[in-house]
């Protein structure tokens, strides 16, 4: 997809916690590899096979690649970290006590069993008891600010066209399937993954005691509901148009446009009792809602907000509620046989709940400092790389090529944690029920946002907490982060030689980077405002460069006939691109001119440099996840991040001796090079 502060927090752990020694991790580990393939037929193979023979999927999985290696060793420092809280007594409404509070209800089987759907009765009894249109207006509300998504969703972020400012903003929604294509196509795939849903929706209201026919009622009204919002949904790659999705208009002429809602109802029922203006992103999805509203019943209507609510109670109610939603999202679309153990579960949702204070245990005693200032050397050099392939570019005038490298100059740079620490001292975590804490949290994460409406963006705010193994770049802001996380092996190795950690952790920085100039990011400028800054030729020459990559990307076969989406994934393939080869010249920069380093184990280093590129995206995934993926996930799947993102770097054959007519070989005419 968003200085160090010092300080520790006494109540969890002693300031005087050192951090943990990291082990030291072989920069090439040759059992990774299997080299009875060769590097010019299938590279990913050549260069993850052996770890893919090593990391056979555990049932709980529906992939597992080096990025869960890194989650899960995440996860067991966590646990252990919490785990410590419970061996001294916690005050009272601190916020180790919260954690504590929280992770432990969610191990708590025997209440969570005795509670079954009681959790959500008084909820459901709200919902069955609404009558007007008002009634119905305000729950939307409710629901929205308890963390469900009915119909829509609303936001409060940068106005795209004043991004110093934050707006309301609407955005489609509504569809529990994720996708509007599992509605729409009529593949027997399509077919029986509708039959399952619908066999789950049936099985969610009659756990929560409707009588057969009730639930049959019900199941018919979901789907109506849902199937409708399908059809007036904008598709993935509609979505992707930033200038399209930007339609930012007055209170009163959004209230002309739709009366979906008694609006008026609906904001004040949010919170937001004097709107001015908003951004309503897909603008037409709403007018499609109001006519869904004529077309259906307040029965229809209130089935499909009881589902929203069961749907997204039942992860933290009994069991059967538990198998129930886990048999159809885990087992059914992504093909997982297991569920996650119970304490994996748990840890999850008090990272949900009060991610940045796990973050702040989790960094006073894993991240070292050190990793910091390496960092900041690593950007700086990869800026620099940038900078100066923008400056060669021959199909982009001189004109645009300024205005790009001042976005670049004002890129800002998150590294490690926040330098100030959310305040969660509102969040009230009590001992009645695990999903009464779950929606407390939402509301609390609803009105944390909600306060910022109308005022000036927050640019020390993350988008991601310090324990997650990601990392991002936010348009609106102009900036990328990396959080501690992220900054391990293969990732980040401090006992790696530099081609690998520029293959490796360099690539991930120049990939974000390259972020602000792919086909989304580059619509925005150095101050984060959706404006055109493109000369109109050079827009026509980006456009032939990223519809070539588009096609070689629509060519991949991903399972059976099933091919990739060029177009929904371009903008990850050009940062991928991009940064392969940022981060190769930043590499060849950092030797200022000297001999290459000798090889090492066999390989030079301008193998190794792809070696640690490619092991990042070593990974075994399920057919079923494969098919889930390729609709809804904007980024290639790990094999393609390799092989198709390398078939179009010239280095990368000369590196390999990769000749025409090896399967890896493409004509130099048809490689793509944008930045």
């Amino acid at each position: 997809m968003l200085p160090l502060m010092a300080a520790c927090m006494v109540a969890l752990v002693g300031c005087n916690t050192p951090v943990k020694e990291i082990a030291k991790v072989k920069a090439i580990d040759l059992a990774n590899m299997d080299t009875t393939v060769a590097s010019g037929t299938d590279f990913y193979e050549y260069a993850c096979g052996g770890w893919i023979k090593n990391n056979p999927l555990k049932p709980e999985y529906s992939s597992f690649g080096t990025f869960n290696v890194l989650m899960e060793n995440n996860q067991e420092q966590l646990r252990n970290l919490i785990d410590e809280l419970g061996t001294t007594p916690q005050q009272a409404g601190t916020v180790a006590q919260k954690i504590g509070t929280l992770y432990a209800m969610g191990l708590d089987s025997t209440k969570l069993n005795a509670d079954g759907v009681n959790p959500v009765k008084e909820e459901l009894a709200a919902i069955n008891s609404l009558v007007t249109k008002s009634d119905i207006s305000k729950m939307v509300a409710t629901l929205h600010k308890g963390g469900m998504s009915p119909f829509f969703v609303y936001f409060v972020a940068a106005d795209e066209k004043n991004s110093s400012m934050n707006i309301m903003g609407l955005y489609q929604a509504g569809i529990g399937m994720g996708d509007r294509d599992y509605y729409l196509q009529t593949d027997e795939a399509s077919e029986k993954m509708r039959d399952a849903y619908q066999a789950y929706i049936n099985k969610l209201f009659t756990l929560a005691g409707y009588t057969p026919e009730q639930a049959d009622a019900a199941v018919n009204a979901v789907m109506k509901i849902e199937k409708n919002i399908a059809q007036i949904s904008s598709s993935r790659e509609e979505l992707r148009d930033s200038q399209k999705n930007y339609n930012k208009l007055s209170f009163e002429d959004f209230k002309k446009h739709s009366s979906a809602l008694d609006w008026d109802v609906y904001f004040q029922s949010l919170g937001v009792p004097d709107l001015k203006e908003l951004d309503a992103k897909q603008i037409n999805f709403y007018k499609g809602l109001e006519d869904l509203f004529k077309n259906t019943s307040i029965d229809e209507q209130k089935a499909y907000l009881a589902f929203n609510l069961l749907n997204a109670a039942a992860p933290y109610l009994s069991d059967d509620f538990v198998t129930a939603s886990f048999d159809f999202y885990g087992k059914v679309m992504s093909g997982q046989q297991e569920q996650k153990p119970r304490w994996k579960r748990s840890l999850s949702t008090v990272n949900g709940a009060l991610g940045e204070a796990v973050g702040e245990m989790y960094v006073a005693k894993y991240f070292p400092a050190s990793s910091k200032e390496k960092m900041l050397q690593l950007v700086g050099n990869l800026q620099k790389a940038l900078g100066e392939r923008i400056a060669s570019l021959e199909w982009m005038s001189n004109v645009t090529k300024e205005k790009a490298q001042e976005k670049l100059a004002a890129f800002g740079v998150k590294i490690g944690y926040p330098d100030k620490w959310r305040d969660y001292s509102g969040l009230e975590i009590k001992d009645d029920s695990y999903w009464a804490n779950v929606r407390r949290s939402n509301i609390f994460d609803a009105e944390y946002y909600l306060a910022d409406l109308n005022k000036p963006v927050d640019k020390s705010r993350w988008l991601i907490t310090p324990q997650t193994v990601n990392a991002y770049y936010n348009p609106t802001t102009n900036e990328i982060c990396f959080p501690a996380a992220i900054l391990q092996p293969p990732f980040f190795n401090p006992d790696a030689d530099d081609a690998v950690n520029y293959g490796a952790i360099g690539v991930v920085i120049g990939h974000e980077m390259t972020h602000g100039f792919d086909d989304q990011g580059r619509n925005y400028d150095k101050d984060g405002n959706l404006t055109d800054w493109w000369t109109a030729d050079d827009a026509k020459r980006f456009t032939e460069r990223a519809d070539k990559l588009v096609e070689q990307y629509n060519n991949i076969i991903v399972l059976d006939t099933v091919h990739a989406n060029g177009r929904f994934t371009l903008g990850e393939n050009i940062a991928d691109h991009g940064g392969l080869l940022v981060a190769h010249q930043a590499y060849k920069n950092s030797l200022k001119g000297k001999e290459a380093p000798a090889p090492i184990d066999g390989f030079t280093d301008d193998q190794r440099f792809y070696l640690g590129y490619a092991t990042l995206w070593g990974q075994n995934i399920r057919p079923e996840e494969i098919l889930r993926l390729t609709k809804i996930d904007p980024h290639s799947l790990g094999k393609w991040r390799v092989n198709a993102a390398l078939r179009n770097i010239d280095d990368f054959y000369a590196a390999f001796g990769i000749k025409e007519g090896d399967p890896m070989y493409m004509a130099p005419a048809d490689r793509v090079v944008i930045w």
